[in-house]
């Protein structure tokens, strides 16, 4: 099983692909200006209690105020506040040094730990989602690559993923070695069989950013973002890197060098997987990844053999049904019925990644009489979701044919538009005549070549546009060329719209500002 990274870095957002055996499986959109992500820890001011939720509302700078639950509240909270309070007073202290206080009560009242006005270091938990505000915590955590530091506590675990109990009983002890006071460790999957002397190095490092990021708390004030999250490349990269990632694509020099640069941190032996792609056109569309996206975002997605999924959306829950198309080469209906369910959950598993859909999900699979049948479907769904990092729980099918999945949502739900508006008539509904297009076309280049000045041109269009171009020894092209006097170079762009074109610059910029109105 092979994993690839593409990324398309734009002037306001990074979007990345992730792929597994050259399928999509994962798309993240990160505005360059992003904020409130999750695992970013701020200084904050209560603003409201709110004691019929047993809960309090935080400004952290976002439009809306953030939400802490007294059950999200760290139970080490009055060591968190004793260490805020004495930094802001400008008295030198450490987490190592301090003397831990007892554990606030499991079942207390939020109204007897904070107060109108306190200022809190709360963490992101789940981003921004429609209209509601972010969801925070305050017990903070800090990860790295093999682990993750939880101040003042000195609690060490270790993954369950990992199934060796030696090797388990191994890493807990000499994390328990290393550990310094205070400091809470959980050890990570991918520490397993890492020595000593790499899990302190990086214990090290994840202590002092943690203290260095506090130590400046004097200097501002709430609300303010006192520690960021690695950007969303880099977690992806951190969290997911295994010897599966074959490679790394990234249209953008100055970016692939940073993500080089944070690998050789972390894994100095995949330094080289990182790929710097220049390309004319769009990168997803160099690998194909525009063509997956476009037929995996619709309300209708193909599966293999012509069955396919209706998927729609709720304010409740999320609905797929499951449906076999014209499928008609086993006569059995029962087999018939497993084939597409099977085919369907590998889909399904893929989809609610893919998406990041969560909450309640309900999956009409086709009907099937045996019960044998029903838990190879129910044990397809759990294997081909084994995979997916977000928290679910996967009930057996009823003998409806329903099954039922709740699924982990701490970002908003990835959607893409996969129905385009007619560039040309804007959607109402007429179009000038298509050979009007290459006329249209000639006159942008006659005004950039006379009046704009321009001596080398590059011209994308749709394939069917660039085909008609390029066609013949002297090709419209060509002759173009020959009569403005012009380096003409067409590329085609199959994520193009067929009546789409657009002039770049030799920097591959686009003209955008002088198009011909």
């Amino acid at each position: 099983m092979s994993s690839e990274l593409v990324i398309d870095v734009k002037v306001d957002e990074v979007v990345m692909a992730l792929m597994r055996n050259k399928k999509l499986i994962e798309l993240t959109k990160e505005k360059t200006s992003v904020q409130f992500a999750v695992g970013d820890i701020y200084l904050g001011k209560v603003k409201k209690i709110m004691p019929g939720l047993n809960a309090a509302f935080v400004n952290i700078g976002y439009e809306k105020d953030a939400f802490l639950h007294y059950l999200d509240l760290s139970p080490q909270f009055n060591n968190l506040d004793f260490y805020i309070k004495q930094i802001i007073a400008r008295k030198g202290i450490s987490v190592s040094k301090m003397k831990l206080e007892p554990d606030i009560p499991k079942s207390g009242k939020v109204a007897d730990i904070l107060s109108v006005g306190q200022w809190v270091a709360v963490q992101v938990t789940k981003e921004p989602i429609s209209t509601k505000g972010p969801r925070l915590t305050s017990e903070l955590s800090l990860a790295g690559r093999n682990l993750v530091i939880v101040p003042f506590t000195e609690k060490v675990s270790v993954s369950s993923k990992i199934k060796s109990n030696e090797e388990r009983k191994r890493l807990k002890r000499l994390v328990e070695s290393i550990r310094p006071k205070n400091f809470g460790v959980i050890v990570r999957t991918v520490a397993e069989g890492k020595k000593v002397a790499q899990l302190d190095s990086e214990l090290r490092e994840l202590v002092e950013r943690f203290e260095a990021a506090f130590k400046h708390l004097r200097e501002i004030e709430p609300p303010k973002l006192i520690l960021g999250e690695l950007d969303r490349a880099t977690t992806i990269i951190r969290d997911l890197l295994n010897p599966s990632f074959e490679h790394i694509y990234v249209n953008d020099l100055s970016f692939s060098e940073n993500i080089k640069s944070y690998l050789t941190t972390i894994a100095p032996e995949k330094d080289n997987i990182v790929k710097y792609v220049k390309t004319n056109v769009p990168i997803f569309d160099y690998f194909g990844i525009d063509r997956q996206i476009k037929s995996s975002f619709g309300k209708t997605v193909p599966t293999k053999n012509g069955a396919y999924l209706i998927i729609e959306h709720t304010e409740a829950l999320h609905v797929i049904d499951v449906n076999s198309g014209n499928r008609s080469k086993v006569e059995n209906q029962e087999d018939n019925s497993l084939e597409v369910n099977l085919i369907a959950a590998e889909e399904i598993a893929r989809q609610l990644q893919l998406r990041d859909m969560g909450g309640i999900i309900i999956i009409d699979f086709i009907d099937m009489q045996s019960n044998a049948n029903r838990q190879a479907v129910f044990e397809k769904m759990k294997e081909s979701m084994s995979l997916d990092r977000a928290r679910h729980t996967i009930l057996p099918l009823t003998k409806f044919g329903l099954m039922q999945i709740t699924r982990q949502r701490v970002r908003p739900e990835m959607s893409v538009q996969t129905q385009e508006v007619c560039p040309t008539c804007k959607g109402k509904g007429v179009t000038e005549a298509a050979i009007l297009l290459i006329d249209r076309i000639e006159e942008y280049l006659e005004v950039l070549v006379k009046e704009k000045k321009y001596k080398r041109l590059v011209l994308k269009v749709h394939p069917f546009v660039g085909a008609y171009l390029k066609r013949g020894f002297i090709s419209q092209r060509l002759k173009w060329s020959l009569r403005y006097k012009v380096s003409l170079r067409v590329v085609d762009v199959s994520s193009y719209y067929i009546y789409d074109y657009h002039f770049f610059n030799t920097f591959n910029r686009e003209i955008k500002d002088e198009h011909i109105k």
